[in-house]
């Protein structure tokens, strides 16, 4: 609703669908980056690509996922031009304590250990917390091998997490 409201000029409607997804798309962007500066950049630059095609965008599904495609996007394209691997840096955690921070890093470092395609299905789901039929839409994949992926992520992740304990 507030997509087409804004298709039709309502520029309040555009603040209220900001203001509903820009959380989400930066840590979506975030997880991805590792740095605030960054992820906020790519976070208004998905807004702007949306708000540019908005009057060709059809709704054919949620437009929450068409914004993670967009932010994908960017952050891919974004590490296709840097063509580097990125560095990890210890998040800003205000009123969190030492052990809250060891193990969201000890989290992030695992997830950063994982396979690329494992590492974008985790961050969906676990982080992002969207439906395993979103995923399976939002990267064109199957279902089932959206099951298959996170099942092997939680594997894969608890490995690593064992090891470090």
């Amino acid at each position: 609703m507030l997509v087409r409201k804004a298709k039709n000029g309502d520029g309040q409607a555009g603040e209220q669908f900001i203001k509903k997804h820009y959380p989400s798309i930066y840590q979506y962007c975030f997880l991805h980056l590792h740095d605030r500066e960054l992820a906020e950049d790519m976070t208004q630059e998905t807004f702007t690509r949306f708000f540019e095609s908005l009057q060709t965008y059809t709704d054919c599904g949620k437009s929450r996922n068409y914004l993670y495609r967009i932010a994908g996007n960017i952050i891919k394209n974004y590490y296709k031009k840097k063509k580097e691997i990125p560095v990890e840096t210890l998040p800003e955690m205000p009123g969190g304590d030492m052990e809250d921070a060891e193990s969201r890093m000890d989290i992030e470092r695992a997830v950063e250990q994982l396979p690329d395609e494992l590492k974008e299905i985790t961050i969906l789901f676990f982080f992002q917390e969207l439906k395993q039929k979103d995923i399976a839409d939002l990267l064109q994949i199957k279902l089932c091998l959206v099951k298959y992926r996170i099942g092997r992520a939680k594997k894969l992740l608890s490995e690593y997490l064992e090891v470090r304990e």
